[in-house]
């Protein structure tokens, strides 16, 4: 047995680079690549484009290696902070998941180091340093160099590179490196340890039985490569859902391995006249075999497009090196390896004999000595196409949680102050959109309770009764409309400490003219004069008169007994204010009118500081003036909210902007829209009346065209609108297959709903909504579970004991079953 020190190819790591024993240079960068199914047809052609542009900047004698690790691992649970995220954790904890690491590896070979070969590699041999390695201005000028690649890729807004120190090559004490990584296999998690590695007639590296699969030969190679691959799982007759062309060797190849992709850089005029003279070799034997006339062809054609087309030669090598504790599974990801290499139309190869070669060259710093036999002479923009493009999505540090699509690891999306600070948005307007049973109403909730466990403040307005269980369970208020107990307002009580403010004062006054005017009536100069000394005039009286309660009983009475005495003295003459006809269409909201509960409530009045609160107002949804007030006395409610209140607020209206969408509200919900960006709010509108979408130029001017964030969730069934409601929503062909590839192959043995934001058209993903238990109960809106809820919640005396009851038994059913 022999020591790894003693045969180790590494000379020295110092100044962020490895130097090898044979006096190899390499610098070591890890990528951040994008996340997977969120590229599109034309930007994996720019991607790839992109690769090529920066390997042409090497230099000759240049190694490119790629490799990406991919290791499955088990979500952590971590303690949430309150009954939902706490269950939430539990619910994911254990989860499996793919994950991955990018690192890119350039090596510099001496001009006169001589190529290795499967017979010849220096796992047992030592060698002269050459000139390079003592020569300062070699290594500057091939950093430069490197600079200019990294800056390439960078550039193309798709990756992001960051160089690897000393510490992060090598290792410390406590943490290995990813040269000690590489020899022994070991996740990012594990910690440092030494293990033997034992070559025979299958390898292991510890308790690890390996087997590599390599891409070495062209008959092995696909007819046809590009730098993407129809997902057909993904895609619908309409639409064609991309992928990367090795992405099926990526994170769709579900077992831990290593993917490298390996590119040589060599003397491109000494590779082509070695070409010249092979074919003129074979075209003198091409009489005596068909297959030398075959060769001949292929290896003209081959130099007719690298001089016509500028191609850049290189020799390359791709190889799948895998790994499991129990050898018996390798049998099952052979099966794996190889079909997913099929789904490429390429052939897996098991690599036996020089497997340790092309191992130990795998190493960082020692990619100059793979055994050049093992490679095969393309072009550069062929050999791009195999490399891996994607890895699994990133978590933000905060915001709202949701799973990848693809394996269901809990992310969180930071859907509003991330997104702003990057410029993706410039608004946090929120617009959601999906058919009926789509989990619209799951998935506000599950946004509402995230923003509210944020510190937000959250007004929803709803007509289908969808927010009741999380408000009771948050202990917010709960206003709903009966004949036994309607709802109620009052828009003129001031709290402790609340002055008649400009703010409020046009508050009341919109109201009133909203009372009094029908939505295409506009009031004049002097009725606005009017109205607004009036309302002076009004809480004056109050300031001398404390034991008057402010409502609009009160305000009617003074209207009636004081204001109508000091509009005769001025003079004011029907025309310029019907006073009269004022008082006539205001009074079913007096005491004893139709409507005089409205706006005289005498309880729940300081709704200021209350931080969840909820109208359900479908009793009344349908009422030409009930409605239309109420929406405006809470969107007025808000807005002084708003301004009044640090921190972030919320209005969500669920269906009930059908409402407000005439004509007459345009320029409310305009200046709603636009004001609330200044004040950190985020106004949300739900719908899945996607014909109301087509047809309002009211809902596309000012709620679409305004909301920079549009959550999508299942649109089939509106395929047949769709091209309508593409133009409309101004969608993207790429929005346009991502959104019609929802929910098309979620896993069955999981419940959940696929949801897709886009984001100012430059983020678009698609998301897991995947509930625990708990969560699933608190938001649920179908009634036979609302009414079991209730029941639990009555009997163990609170919503939160409720559901955790009912939420453990259900688990021991299933647990039973």
């Amino acid at each position: 047995m022999t020591e790894a020190n003693k045969i180790l190819p590494i000379a020295s790591v110092e100044n962020n680079c490895i130097l090898s024993a044979n006096g190899d240079i390499t610098l070591a960068f890890e990528i951040q690549l994008p996340e997977i199914f969120t590229l599109a047809e034309r930007e994996y052609d720019a991607f790839h484009q992109a690769w090529i542009k920066a390997i042409k900047l090497l230099p000759e004698h240049t190694v490119l290696h790629k490799q990406d690790w991919f290791v499955k691992r088990t979500v952590r649970e971590s303690s949430g902070k309150t009954f939902l995220s706490t269950s939430s954790d539990r619910f994911y904890s254990g989860r499996p998941y793919m994950a991955h690491k990018c690192y890119l590896f350039l090596t510099k070979k001496p001009d006169d180091r001589k190529p290795s070969n499967s017979a010849f590699c220096n796992i047992l041999r030592k060698s002269i340093v050459p000139k390079q390695t003592v020569d300062s201005m070699l290594l500057r000028n091939f950093e430069d160099i490197a600079g200019q690649f990294t800056r390439v890729l960078e550039d193309s807004d798709f990756v992001g590179l960051h160089r690897l120190t000393d510490d992060e090559l090598a290792g410390t004490a406590n943490k290995a490196g990813i040269i000690e990584r590489y020899c022994f296999l070991l996740d990012e998690s594990e910690e440092s340890h030494l293990c033997d590695t034992h070559i025979g007639e299958r390898m292991t590296i510890g308790n690890k039985h390996c087997e590599m699969y390599a891409l070495s030969d062209v008959e092995e190679l696909p007819s046809m490569c590009g730098s993407r691959i129809n997902y057909d799982r993904y895609s619908t007759d309409r639409t064609k859902f991309s992928i990367g062309f090795a992405s099926t060797l990526g994170l769709l190849l579900d077992c831990d391995h290593l993917y490298n992709q390996y590119l040589f850089i060599g003397d491109s005029q000494k590779t082509i006249k070695e070409l010249e003279r092979k074919r003129l070799r074979l075209n003198s034997l091409s009489a005596y075999s068909r297959e030398n006339s075959v060769s001949r062809d292929a290896v003209n054609d081959y130099l007719n497009d690298a001089v016509a087309n500028q191609y850049l030669p290189v020799r390359a090598h791709f190889n799948v090196m895998v790994w499991d504790e129990d050898s018996e599974k390798l049998k099952d990801v052979r099966n794996r390896v190889s079909a997913n290499m099929a789904k490429m139309d390429a052939v897996a190869k098991v690599e036996s004999v020089g497997a340790p070669q092309i191992y130990w060259a795998g190493m960082a710093g020692n990619q100059a000595d793979f055994p050049e036999n093992d490679t095969f002479i393309t072009f550069a923009e062929q050999a791009t196409c195999f490399f891996n493009l994607e890895s699994n999505y990133r978590s933000d540090s905060s915001g709202i949680r949701l799973s990848e699509r693809l394996y269901g690891r809990p992310v969180s999306a930071d859907l509003f102050d991330k997104p702003m600070k990057q410029g993706t948005i410039t608004n946090r307007n929120l617009f959601v959109c999906g058919g009926s049973g789509g989990g619209k109403s799951m998935l506000m909730n599950h946004f509402l309770r995230t923003l509210y466990e944020d510190g937000a403040h959250c007004v929803v307005i709803d007509v289908g009764g969808s927010y009741k269980g999380l408000c009771d369970l948050l202990d917010g208020y709960y206003f709903i409309y009966t004949e036994d107990n309607p709802i109620k307002f009052n828009p003129f009580y001031l709290s402790d400490g609340e002055v008649l403010g400009t703010e409020k004062k046009e508050s009341l006054k919109t109201l009133l003219f909203s009372l009094w005017k029908k939505s295409d009536e506009t009031y004049t100069r002097s009725e606005y004069v009017a109205l607004s000394n009036a309302l002076t005039a009004y809480y004056r009286k109050l300031d001398k008169h404390p034991n008057i309660f402010p409502s609009f009983n009160t305000f009617y009475e003074f209207l009636k007994d004081d204001y109508s005495t000091v509009l005769k003295s001025l003079g004011v003459n029907t025309r310029d204010f019907d006073f009269e006809n004022f008082l006539y269409v205001l009074n079913p909201y007096y005491e004893g009118g139709e409507f005089d509960y409205l706006l005289n409530a005498k309880e729940n009045l300081d709704l200021l500081n209350e931080r969840f609160i909820v109208f359900e107002l479908d009793n009344i949804k349908s009422h030409e003036i009930l409605f239309p007030v109420v929406t405006i006395i809470i969107m007025q409610m808000f807005i002084s909210k708003m301004r009044k209140l640090k921190g972030r607020k919320v209005l969500a209206i669920d269906e009930a902007w059908i409402a407000i969408a005439k004509a007459g509200m345009a320029e409310f919900i305009k200046y709603l829209y636009k004001t609330i960006r200044k004040f950190n709010g985020i106004p949300a509108l739900i719908t899945q009346e996607v014909d109301d979408l087509i047809s309002s130029p009211v809902i596309k001017e000012t709620v679409v065209n305004l909301s920079d964030t549009k959550v999508f969730l299942d649109m089939r069934k509106f395929m047949n609108k769709f091209d309508s409601l593409q133009a409309t929503l101004g969608l993207s062909e790429k929005t346009k297959t991502m959104m019609l590839s929802l929910n098309r192959a979620n896993d069955p043995t999981k419940n959940y709903r696929e949801l897709l934001i886009d984001q100012g058209g430059q983020s678009i993903k698609v998301y897991r909504n995947e509930l625990s238990t708990e969560e699933y109960f608190a938001y649920t809106t179908e009634l036979t579970e609302k009414l079991k809820v209730q029941e639990y919640a009555d009997r163990y005396g609170s919503m939160e004991r409720g559901i955790a009851h009912l939420a453990r038994e259900l688990r021991m059913q299933k647990q039973n079953q």
